[in-house]
């Protein structure tokens, strides 16, 4: 028998979710009523199956009475336990775990607090191998980890939209790692505020002629600051990623740093990072090396240690950049493929689909030599295309720089993982700033991110002018 005395709403609800899908295109809604931290009323609605039915009634019940964390402790297992669920009807009761779970996020976004404990650590959850590292160590270490996964957009129409951290099938991932570990997990539907901030400057930035790098403000700005306000929120003293980065200190002040694998260091991808925010982040995995943690997780038969790497523009979901562009409506015209003297080598389907660098995709060549794009004309809708040595730089010019430290000389790194090169940070002749360079920097597009180093640490980023 089905217990239908929390079937309903709550008025002026303190957190909202809904969740649908399954086999048997279920619809489930929870409502919260929250008085401090404690459920003081959950109520839900279901256009479901009896599966689904009985799982969002037991799970009211459950939560009911409880706290925040408490509830979000649940998960499928304690629902088929404790509705007495058949396996098989598995991917019903999922429907209503995460309905309450998304209501439990929107809680959390609009507001709601739970009591600051010293030993509570938030866990940023991807669903990837180094986040489950971090959550398992913690719990070793005794910290009252609370797992937390960001929910972002991801282009509807990607076709390997799974590839992507944000998921929904990363977010159940984190959360059953987590709740086999006993910890509570929350996420955050972030969508809108993502699309918005991450996604439409990117779009523009291509529509503009440029070539914006939305790792650094996804990483550096948007997650960070998602992050930390939700873990002044959840009461945590302090907040860990999977990044492999450090934090090292220069003269008083905290500043992102290398980490000491150099084929995963992410501190380039940290360089917009606030250096407030890194008093309460931690990097466990900074000084460790990938293949080191990923031993060690199939070691511990950690699920996320088979879990493939996402990409980078995640959001694309493996699609192509072109007819993403497309359809956010940025202008894709045929137009000329050009050598620097201007005779016409072949065809393109949209310029501002390419970046200086890119060599594949051009479909052109010269005889047995090697062509880049050197330049995207936007006004005449053309690609300049030439030999690779002719993309060396000497002289950068920056905007929007955001100076740390007022160091000089430094090591200016253009992409993720590219080699650095030794240069000044100088003031041009209109007040604003360049980079010059003791050798050619190559491929150095504008819209990208500029990161300076000195000694490995991160001093100033700004963005590629020109």
């Amino acid at each position: 028998m089905i217990d239908l005395s929390r079937a309903g709403t709550v008025a002026r609800p303190d957190g909202e979710g809904r969740a649908g899908g399954g086999r048997c295109d279920d619809r489930v809604r929870f409502t919260l009523g929250l008085d401090g931290e404690v459920l003081r009323q959950v109520r839900f609605g279901a256009d479901a199956c009896a599966a689904t039915t009985a799982a969002a009634a037991w799970l009211a019940a459950r939560a009911e009475g409880g706290t925040l964390l408490d509830a979000a402790r649940l998960g499928l297992a304690d629902v088929l336990a404790g509705a007495r669920i058949e396996p098989a009807a598995a991917e019903c009761a999922l429907t209503a775990v995460d309905a309450l779970h998304a209501a439990l996020g929107d809680a959390v976004a609009r507001g709601a607090r739970v009591a600051p404990s010293a030993g509570r650590s938030l866990i940023a959850m991807s669903g990837g191998v180094d986040s489950a590292m971090v959550l398992t160590e913690a719990v070793a270490e005794g910290r009252e980890p609370v797992g937390l996964t960001l929910r972002l957009w991801i282009d509807p129409e990607a076709p390997s939209p799974d590839r992507a951290c944000c998921a929904p099938s990363a977010v159940r991932s984190a959360r059953d790692l987590c709740h086999a570990s006993g910890v509570p997990h929350l996420s955050l539907d972030l969508r809108a505020d993502f699309r918005r901030t991450v996604v439409d400057s990117f779009v523009a930035g291509y529509a503009a002629g440029e070539t914006p790098n939305p790792c650094t403000t996804c990483n550096g700005a948007f997650r960070f600051d998602a992050l930390d306000a939700a873990a002044t929120r959840l009461g945590a003293s302090e907040w860990r990623t999977g990044h492999y980065a450090q934090i090292v200190e220069r003269g008083g002040t905290l500043l992102v740093a290398r980490g000491v694998d150099p084929t995963k260091d992410q501190s380039y991808m940290l360089g917009l990072v606030d250096p407030d925010l890194l008093q309460r982040v931690r990097f466990p995995l900074g000084r460790r090396l990938k293949a080191d943690v990923q031993q060690r997780a199939a070691e511990l038969e950690l699920a996320a240690a088979r879990a493939p790497e996402s990409q980078e523009v995640c959001f694309l979901g493996g699609g192509a950049l072109a007819p993403f562009l497309a359809r956010q409506g940025v202008g894709m015209e045929p137009g000329p493929i050009v050598d620097e003297d201007g005779v016409e080598l072949g065809r393109h389907r949209g310029a501002r689909a390419y970046t200086p660098g890119q060599r594949r995709g051009l479909g052109v060549s010269r005889g047995t030599e090697a062509l880049h794009v050197l330049k995207v004309d936007q006004p005449r809708n053309t690609l300049v295309v030439g030999p690779a040595g002719r993309l060396g730089r000497r002289e950068v010019p920056l905007r929007d720089l955001r100076r740390i430290l007022p160091i000089d000389t430094v090591d200016a790194c253009f992409r993720l993982r590219a080699p650095a090169v030794p240069g000044a940070l100088v003031p041009d002749r209109a007040g604003a700033w360049l980079v010059r360079l003791e050798r050619d920097a190559f491929a150095v597009a504008p819209g990208q991110v500029a990161v300076l180093y000195s000694d490995d640490a991160v001093v100033a980023a700004g963005v590629v002018a020109g």
